[in-house]
């Protein structure tokens, strides 16, 4: 970086936006990465889009905005009535100060220089986005373990770039993200009727306008993955409904392995609505056809998946081996669920939703 551009970076004002809801457990650490910040030189403020939090949450946010008054970096609450990350993004967005805005999460660990880097590498870059690749942390216990594992699996992310801890380079997403305020603007901000997947779909308007994302291992955080497989499946239920939601609304994928699990799915549903069908008719032969096929690609999958926990647990230890075939099963599973859900269905043209569709809000969200 020129000399120049790096003046330039640490003299530049930055907001950083964070949507937040009921997170009385992370939000005191956040709050400690936010503020240890190498902020020198740069004229920083951090404003939190609080959900409407009722677990204490906004009480501990309160008393840290009374406790900086007149301190840097400037710190404000924002209320988000709405209560969704989107609406949060937006609201501080719309009131942040920066010309450069930098996202950052309540559930991720940062390093010191994590916004500094975010700014440079934008000057540096002339991107429309930047970020780093999705480092992770895990949470104690056996499973969590194996969960942390499997998200840094091609087999499990379709050798998504964001999850190559290695990688720099031009990319379709990056977690987080830092913007110029001015290219937010241009775009519309976040599109408010997705419950998730915002992200996603921002750099997907971003990619089809001509510009540009960007991804450095320079910029580090560590994400902090589910610990458990119910939560892992709730929650890769929801990325998969709402990916589905976005590829409806921009009527392509912004790449091709967010479709795999659905179609994979959807073609499994299919070979046992065949064989049903074929049975219930006398059709013996067609039947046994479907079934050894049916047969064949359960053997393909269980395959891949031994053989990339075998080539996984070189690094991480035997220990993992028999739980990470289950965790490559919840991911694809409850993915390829959501998927099958999203597309049959859009939340988004819901005026005045009935009890189902309120009930398919809550489970989605």
């Amino acid at each position: 970086m020129t000399t120049s551009a790096l003046e330039k970076a640490r003299s530049v004002k930055v907001s950083v936006v964070v949507p937040c809801r009921n997170e009385i457990g992370h939000i005191l650490h956040f709050l400690q990465d936010a503020f240890r910040q190498e902020a020198e030189g740069m004229d920083l403020e951090i404003l939190i889009a609080d959900g409407m939090s009722d677990d204490g949450t906004r009480q501990v946010l309160h008393a840290y905005e009374r406790e900086r008054e007149e301190m840097h970096p400037a710190f404000r609450v924002i209320d988000n009535f709405e209560t969704i990350a989107s609406t949060g993004l937006n609201a501080a967005i719309r009131a942040a100060q920066g010309e450069i805005i930098v996202r950052m999460d309540v559930h991720t660990d940062y390093a010191p220089d994590y916004i500094r880097n975010c700014v440079e590498t934008l000057m540096e870059t002339n991107a429309d986005n930047v970020g780093g690749p999705a480092q992770t942390r895990s949470g104690d216990g056996y499973w969590a373990q194996a969960i942390a594992v499997g998200f840094h699996s091609p087999f499990a992310s379709g050798g998504a770039k964001f999850r190559n801890t290695g990688f720099e380079g031009h990319v379709d997403t990056v977690p987080y993200g830092c913007w110029r305020k001015s290219t937010l603007e241009k775009l519309g901000l976040f599109d408010e009727k997705l419950v998730r997947g915002q992200d996603d779909e921002l750099n997907l308007r971003i990619l089809a306008s001509g510009g540009k994302i960007w991804q450095t291992p320079k910029i580090i955080s560590w994400y902090r993955p589910r610990t458990s497989l119910p939560s892992l499946f709730r929650q890769y239920f929801q990325y998969g409904f709402w990916k589905a939601v976005v590829i409806r609304k921009h009527r392509k994928p912004a790449s091709w392995r967010n479709m795999v699990p659905g179609l994979s799915l959807f073609t499994a549903l299919t070979l046992l609505f065949g064989i049903g069908i074929a049975g219930l008719f006398g059709l013996a032969h067609m039947r046994d056809i479907l079934f050894r096929f049916g047969i064949t690609l359960i053997c393909l999958y269980a395959s891949g998946s031994i053989f990339t926990s075998l080539l996984a647990v070189r690094k991480c230890g035997w220990k993992l081996f028999p739980l990470l075939p289950v965790v490559f099963a919840a991911y694809h599973l409850s993915y390829g669920l959501g998927s099958l859900l999203g597309f049959s269905c859009d939340p988004r043209t819901w005026v005045r939703p009935s009890s189902v569709q309120k009930a398919l809000t809550e489970i989605t969200r």
